[in-house]
């Protein structure tokens, strides 16, 4: 596109943008002065539906009225509640709906997903994750090691960017895996670097690695509702996410997750069993021998929290009604490219943007480090926070900004950087 760096320029852009009706449909959090924040942070905690409220009310007056009957009454009954969700789910990340199910948390699917994935022997016994991995996923994968026996510093490679580097450079990801595949039992990545913004090439690394006969999973809690997923297709093993960010669920909302359909429909897989993810024709039989469904759901293992699951289904519904993440993606795409132009039209070299200039290797959020003598970087977070303009603060130096489709606009851009402009000036 050919940006301006007007107000007017982004004025006519929201007026033409499709989706614009959609901010409607979000609570967006106010400033003092009664004006919109400038709301950036959805890769954090996504703003709240207005239908969210109607969705969760809903299921409370069903349980004022109907007591327990409410598992088995209604349209929506709690029996089968987590399945209301499984079709917008899927087409989220590109599955198969016997391949998604929404359960527990992301760390916690994490494990499980370990349980049946990371079968380390004697020859191959390592776990990849990334040097910058989010902080739970170095802990998960730490623990499973101890699980099983084995020493971190001996069974964890750690992927790191070159030397003056920012950002994994996918030579090194395929060499690492040519090299050492051979003792590698599980690589554990994440969709979308949390820190840089960085999108991994999900299908490539994918098939590196079965090549190799190492078994692939992703933490996708910064790539479900941010950037298409085909995980199907690309023949991920596993993958999980949260839904309280891009998908805008609500504080610790129910996470999801994917098992491919070729070790989904395995019900002899090794796993944590619990009675939810009991084959559902025979559950209620009470049976002591556990016979898993054979699907996703397989992994569950309590009755879910449906409370969590209605703001989730609301959340859903809007995806629905904006035609899913390809329009979703189009809009990104834009302002993100309008956000970079800006930046540099306006700031010059005082701010760096360490996410990937690719817009292919990008989603909805830009990492910013400041360039400037006596401007440090939590300064100018703290400044743009006074100003009304609610960003993220990562240590050591970077402000990670995310303009989401869903509610933000092309005038949230404009306003944004002319507000970091002045915090300088």
């Amino acid at each position: 596109m050919t940006y301006q760096t007007t107000l007017d320029y982004a004025q006519q852009q929201d007026e033409l943008d499709p989706l614009k009706h959609f901010r409607d449909q979000f609570h967006i959090p106010k400033q003092q002065n009664g004006k919109d924040e400038v709301y950036f942070v959805g890769n954090s905690l996504g703003l709240q539906p207005k239908l969210t409220s109607e969705y969760v009310n809903d299921e409370l007056t069903k349980w004022q009225k109907l007591g327990v009957k409410g598992h088995f009454e209604s349209e929506h009954p709690w029996m089968p509640y987590h399945e209301f969700l499984t079709e917008q789910s899927a087409k989220i990340v590109g599955g198969q709906n016997n391949e998604v199910v929404c359960m527990n948390t992301l760390t916690a699917n994490l494990h499980f997903m370990m349980v049946s994935f990371f079968k380390p022997t004697k020859e191959r016994f390592k776990i990849v994750i990334e040097d910058h991995a989010f902080p739970s996923d170095h802990y998960a994968v730490e623990s499973q090691l101890r699980h099983h026996g084995l020493d971190p510093k001996d069974a964890m490679i750690l992927l790191k960017p070159r030397e003056g580097e920012e950002l994994l450079n996918h030579d090194d990801i395929k060499a690492l895996i040519d090299e050492q595949g051979d003792s590698i039992a599980l690589l554990m990545l994440p969709g979308v670097q949390y820190y840089t913004g960085q999108v991994l090439d999900m299908k490539s690394i994918t098939q590196w690695g079965h090549d190799k006969g190492i078994m692939v999973g992703f933490d996708l809690a910064h790539a479900a509702g941010n950037v298409p997923m085909q995980l199907h297709d690309w023949d991920v093993d596993f993958a999980c996410w949260c839904n309280y960010k891009y998908i805008n669920s609500g504080p610790g909302a129910v996470g999801g997750c994917f098992v491919h359909e070729r070790h989904a429909t395995n019900t002899k897989l090794n796993r944590f069993a619990g009675w939810w993810g009991h084959d559902k024709t025979t559950r209620f039989k009470m049976a002591n021998e556990f016979s898993a469904t054979p699907t996703a759901e397989g992994w569950q293992l309590s009755n879910p929290p449906i409370l969590s699951l209605a703001a989730i289904r609301a959340s859903l519904e809007v995806f629905r009604q904006a035609g899913g993440m390809e329009p979703l993606r189009e809009k990104s795409l834009k302002l993100t490219g309008y956000m970079e132009y800006l930046l540099k039209a306006e700031m010059g070299d005082r701010i760096h943007v360490i996410t990937p200039a690719d817009p292919a290797q990008r989603g909805c959020q830009l990492s910013l480090s400041v360039r400037m003598d006596g401007k440090e970087g939590k300064d100018v977070f703290n400044a743009l926070e006074a100003a009304g303009c609610t960003t993220d603060w990562r240590e050591p130096n970077v402000i990670r900004c995310a303009p989401v489709p869903l509610y933000n606009s092309f005038v949230d851009v404009y306003d944004f950087v002319q507000t970091l402009k002045a915090c300088f000036e």
